[in-house]
């Protein structure tokens, strides 16, 4: 049989730092490949498609492709008119969001091939579905430029057998006909048995073992093996939903049902206050109508197949916000040790924080999620940290995690597609939402997920918060095996550890706080998103202010303080501890639930880019959170900062 080759009959954009090179490119400039040449690094999906971008969910977000790219190089229709089939970047290209509408957008601009020093995790599963090519062999390119066809084994390189089969098929969709009209079929796991990690147990105990009979469990996985896992939650959110719903109905017809709709679960918490600060040209361009119609589709695809739709919430007879963020309704509710939970969304990583396996994935693959049941699963490699001591006062998770994220192994891309197993007596003295800052902020390293060993912290919390009898809680904890294999472990000696914060531009900037140099004035200070706004993260801000207070102290003249909620139920939690009241006379603004600033999509957005934001959420990609830079740091320094109208620590109250 002859193997499939590939014409790339168009231009070929370099994605360079110099912002003139780029221009030049639109104009109709066509450059050589220079090695010497710097590329743009840690291109985020949203610089790809930001945030308003996304209210689209068909073709028209290829209008928008890379408008997000900094410097605005790029404007609306420019890849799409340029006739490019080749994008080129640095290195972790993809990185943040697991939004699927950044590669669709390059796709249906005309791009066929993605080349770039590293393709992060998400984004490239997500390119694999949608049948858009990705390598990072720059050799390819010289290749191309002679206009040569190069086999789509070039292309299949390094992937899992799955992996490469979809790409051979030209995308998920393609491949699970296929798999499904029984014309092929994965390969078989056959790995012996073996010490495993947190993960690889999980992956292995969850492992379709046979498709027809639906049978569950192999005796073991090693790193690198391709197969499909049974999901026990899956969930989406507006933004994605539409998308889904749309993918889900072509690829299995205008009448397929959800499979086990009660495992499935939606939610309207993204943007919920889009309105109140959605600029005039957006709302000229239309969007404010598109954005609504997020809403409209997600509840006509709930309503249509009977799924848990987690909504708004009225308080004195109007819209106050969401009932939740997804992440922290997922820890309330639905998720449970030795789980696997898939949600349309990166930060699904959170829930590792009960011991089960949770992550991010695209569109394509949640419409197939919910047709099938299962995802398709690389066994990843996993990295142990092993947390010593405990932390100094003032410290806290956030400042543990900015610190992890600065290490070289994830700046130079090495922990692209690894878990984060988090141990040691450290863990243990931490509770259940400062370990829920470790887990969610672990795709900001790029890697698969974060998980924690389920431990009697975690049993108290479902007995008290599920009503679960402790004994059933306690029989799916899932262990890692004691001679399991690590690709790397590094010893964190948290007592060591100081405040952090994380410069603009990437949740790996971190530095020392005292190595800040001079004062940095914030505008905005923002405390909330699913990272920040949880019950131990309302307990710090009220800890600092309370202590404002009483030096006669409160947030500073010229600065907005925005305390926003993870759920109702951590609102509740704030109230009946006297919080909301400190938080007022203090001089913060209180918000209900929703994902708001951190998107883009709320109060505590910036407006100009001369304003600075000191902020409690997970990540401060270019644009994320407006046009304002954005510096990541603790609830602690978030609430210092507040007072003292600069970047502090909290010591300085």
């Amino acid at each position: 049989m002859t193997e499939k080759k590939v014409s790339f009959p168009g231009r070929v954009l370099y994605l360079t730092e110099d912002k003139e090179l780029i221009q030049k490119q639109l104009a109709g400039e066509n450059l050589e490949y220079d090695p010497a040449r710097k590329l743009v690094d840690n291109i985020s999906t949203d610089e790809i498609t930001p945030g308003w971008v996304c209210y689209y969910f068909d073709e028209t977000l290829a209008r928008f492709c890379l408008v997000g790219l900094r410097g605005g190089a790029i404007e609306k229709d420019a890849i799409k008119s340029g006739g490019f089939s080749v994008i080129v970047s640095g290195r972790s290209k993809g990185c943040g969001s697991s939004r699927e509408t950044a590669p669709y957008s390059e796709l249906k601009a005309g791009v066929q091939l993605v080349v770039a020093e590293s393709i992060e995790k998400i984004y490239g599963q997500n390119c694999q579905n949608i049948g858009l090519l990705t390598t990072t062999d720059f050799s390819i390119l010289e290749r191309i430029k002679r206009g040569e066809a190069i086999a789509i084994s070039e292309f299949t390189k390094g992937l899992d057998p799955i992996s490469a089969q979809i790409v051979e098929e030209g995308g998920l969709f393609a491949y699970n006909k296929r798999r499904m009209a029984g014309e092929l079929s994965p390969p078989k796991t056959e790995t012996a048995a073996r010490p495993m990690t947190l993960c690889e147990k999980i992956i292995a105990a969850r492992a379709i073992a046979n498709a027809k009979t639906g049978a569950l469990g192999i005796p073991a996985v090693k790193p690198g093996d391709a197969l499909f896992v049974r999901t026990d939650v899956r969930f989406s959110h507006e933004y994605v939903t539409p998308m889904a719903d749309s993918l889900f109905r072509a690829g299995f017809g205008a009448d397929a049902k959800v499979s086990e709709p009660e495992s499935v679960f939606a939610f309207r918490d993204h943007l919920t206050f889009l309105d109140m600060v959605m600029p005039e040209a957006h709302k000229k361009m239309g969007l404010k109508e598109q954005a609504h119609s997020l809403k409209t589709e997600q509840e006509r695809f709930t309503g249509r197949h009977g799924i848990r739709l987690y909504g708004e919430v009225e308080r004195d007879g109007k819209t106050v916000g969401s009932e939740a963020i997804c992440h922290n309704k997922v820890i309330e509710e639905l998720a449970l040790p030795g789980q696997i939970v898939a949600g349309t969304d990166s930060h699904t990583c959170m829930a590792g924080a009960l011991g089960c396996f949770a992550f991010g994935v695209g569109s394509t693959d949640m419409a197939n999620a919910w047709f099938t049941r299962d995802v398709r699963v690389r066994v990843p490699e996993t990295v142990r940290f092993v947390l010593t001591s405990e932390l100094s006062p003032g410290v806290c998770a956030k400042d543990v995690m900015l610190h992890i994220l600065s290490l070289s192994h994830f700046k130079t891309g090495k922990g692209i597609g690894q878990v984060l197993e988090f141990a040691g007596p450290g863990i243990a003295s931490m509770g259940l939402d400062e370990r829920a800052t470790l887990t969610n902020m672990a795709v900001e390293a790029g890697s698969f997920t974060g998980i924690i060993e389920a431990d009697e912290r975690v049993v108290e919390y479902l007995a008290e918060m599920r009503g679960l009898d402790k004994d059933a809680a306690r029989a799916r904890i899932v262990r890692a095996d004691a001679e399991a294999q690590y690709a790397d472990q590094f010893e964190i000696d948290l007592s060591k550890v100081v405040p952090m914060v994380a410069t603009p531009g990437d949740p790996r900037n971190g530095v020392p706080l005292s190595e800040l140099g001079s004062d940095v004035p914030v505008t905005i200070a923002y405390g909330g998103s699913c990272t920040g706004g949880k019950k131990a993260d309302m307990d710090m801000y009220a800890a600092v202010l309370r202590r404002a207070l009483d030096k006669g102290k409160r947030v500073a003249d010229g600065v907005q303080l925005f305390i926003q909620f993870g759920s109702q139920q951590i609102r509740s939690y704030a109230q009946e501890r006297g919080y909301i009241d400190v938080f007022e006379r203090a001089g913060a603004q209180l918000v209900d639930p929703s994902c708001g600033a951190c998107i883009r999509a709320g109060p505590g957005v910036s407006m100009t880019a001369d304003e600075v934001t000191v902020s409690a959420i997970n990540r401060n990609f270019p644009g994320r959170s407006g046009p304002g830079k954005v510096y990541l740091a603790s609830p602690l320094v978030v609430a210092a900062s507040a007072v003292a109208g600069k970047i502090v620590s909290p010591e300085s109250i």
